[in-house]
């Protein structure tokens, strides 16, 4: 009865497509092999054009569906709303927002264009897609991914935890909006913990707390989306942490950020 239910899905999705970027690696691909294996056709978008070429081979190979890939710098506002213009047209019913990236220094220490290209990427990339898209899709999700960090100001993590407050203050916000305009668009906001990602690499870090698959953190976010709820934060350690952000004061917050973002910047240098 499941493999039942779950073809007539698929057949359901076969004319609908799923708009992802940061799709070649993280939970932006993992999110990718979920909605094909619901049968939603594909855009999937990021830098490196091997990996996203290997991925749409391999996912067409094995479900009845469409792949598109784009290369594009999504720090480029130009290159965002061109993204849009080629794809508004196509039956877009899910949007994902999974580019992003961030760096652990002090905020005098880090070079100002990689400040720069970290808040095109996190957050007018994402502000520019979910707005136009918002604007012409009939009905369906749009996914941005924040973080935990969102909810605390992040010494030696200074930019990303604002970039992702950004994601998560605006994403409530438009929901809210699609809400009291009676537009079929829901918008989650995934704020996950620790994940097994490149981003510890890119940023120059190492996780202080378990961690969990992208595999696991994409299937927990999709399940979320789709029962259209909020905010979605996958795992219990990271909820006990969102709470703890909000009853605690900034006086003990601060130090604790930053002795622990400190000393994983200590233990890389041994």
């Amino acid at each position: 009865m499941k493999e039942k239910l779950l073809n007539i899905q698929n057949k359901e999705n076969q004319n609908m497509y799923a708009f992802i970027t940061g799709a070649s690696s993280g939970i932006g691909k993992e999110l990718a092999i979920l909605l094909a294996k619901k049968g939603y056709n594909l855009i999937l978008i990021a830098r490196r054009e091997k990996r996203l070429l290997h991925l749409k081979k391999s996912l067409e190979s094995r479900y009845p569906i469409k792949v598109m890939v784009e290369t594009c710098d999504l720090s480029d506002a130009k290159s965002c709303i061109t993204l849009h213009n080629t794809y508004k047209n196509y039956p877009v019913t899910v949007l994902i927002n999974g580019a992003g990236f961030g760096k652990v220094g002090n905020v005098s220490d880090i070079p100002l264009e990689y400040d720069l290209s970290m808040l095109h990427t996190n957050i007018t990339a994402l502000h520019i897609l979910s707005k136009l898209f918002a604007s012409t899709m009939d009905h369906g999700y749009i996914l941005n991914i924040a973080s935990i960090a969102a909810f605390q100001p992040g010494p030696y993590l200074a930019t990303y935890s604002a970039t992702k407050s950004y994601v998560a203050s605006f994403s409530i916000a438009l929901n809210y909006e699609m809400k009291r305009k009676k537009k079929p668009i829901h918008i989650a906001t995934l704020c996950p913990g620790p994940v097994d990602t490149e981003f510890n690499q890119v940023a120059g870090t190492s996780f202080s707390l378990p961690s969990i698959s992208a595999k696991k953190c994409a299937k927990i976010a999709l399940h979320g989306l789709f029962r259209k709820k909020t905010l979605i934060i996958p795992s219990l350690s990271i909820k006990l942490n969102y709470i703890g952000s909000k009853l605690s004061p900034l006086a003990l917050i601060l130090p604790l950020e930053y002795k622990i973002q400190t000393a994983k910047l200590s233990s890389k240098k041994h």
